[in-house]
């Protein structure tokens, strides 16, 4: 039950996120992606706050407390990384367009595993890699990547797929040792709304 409910979740995140692709490209007609990301962190932070407290409020204290340092260092690694793969993303679709940005971002699948063994030294199991380059080839056929042109954004959609790999990794360290990930994200949501609202001051008209 929870290996299913925990796989519907997944398809659901990969719904919102493939989908979200349309509103980030558009979402920038006006403003900046620092400006945009702040924005939109900011929501997301408002908007799974409440959800966080309601849910978890009588374990959160309790988790941290048991292992604060941990907790704090996985906040910066994950909000970090999260950053700059938003970051990098959103920039880039000012020079790509949304198909080479939903085909170059897939590359954060086989970063993976990679990055995994180069941190700590884990290996994944052999099947993993044909499903990775299932997965490549899949992204490929669905973002009609054949008739695309490369584009000068398309380097920042590889960087940005090296900093979500990172942010998964970390994301699956924490679920190892804390069990409030509601409330996590709500504070990797303030975390990054926080910086990208300081160098979008320092950087863009607001």
């Amino acid at each position: 039950m929870k290996k299913s409910f925990s796989m519907l979740c997944a398809l659901i995140t990969t719904f919102i996120w493939g989908t979200a692709f349309i509103a980030q490209d558009t979402g920038m007609d006006n403003i900046g992606p620092l400006t945009f990301n702040a924005s939109r962190f900011f929501v997301g932070f408002i908007s799974i706050l409440p959800v966080a407290l309601i849910v978890e409020k009588k374990k959160i204290f309790k988790e941290i407390g048991n292992n604060k340092s941990t907790f704090y260092k996985l906040l910066c690694f994950m909000g970090v990384s999260l950053f700059f793969g938003t970051f990098l993303q959103q920039a880039a679709l000012q020079y790509t367009n949304i198909a080479n940005a939903a085909f170059f971002t897939v590359f954060y699948v086989p970063f993976v595993p990679i990055l995994l063994f180069i941190i700590y030294k884990t290996k994944v199991h052999w099947s993993i890699w044909p499903s990775i380059l299932l997965c490549i080839f899949g992204v490929y056929l669905l973002s009609d990547f054949s008739d695309s042109e490369i584009m000068i954004g398309d380097s920042l959609v590889i960087l940005c797929s090296i900093f979500w790999a990172l942010h998964i990794i970390f994301a699956g360290k924490f679920v190892e040792k804390f069990d409030i990930p509601i409330f996590y994200a709500a504070l990797q949501a303030a975390f990054v709304g926080i910086l990208s609202f300081i160098f979008a001051y320092v950087f863009e008209e607001i």
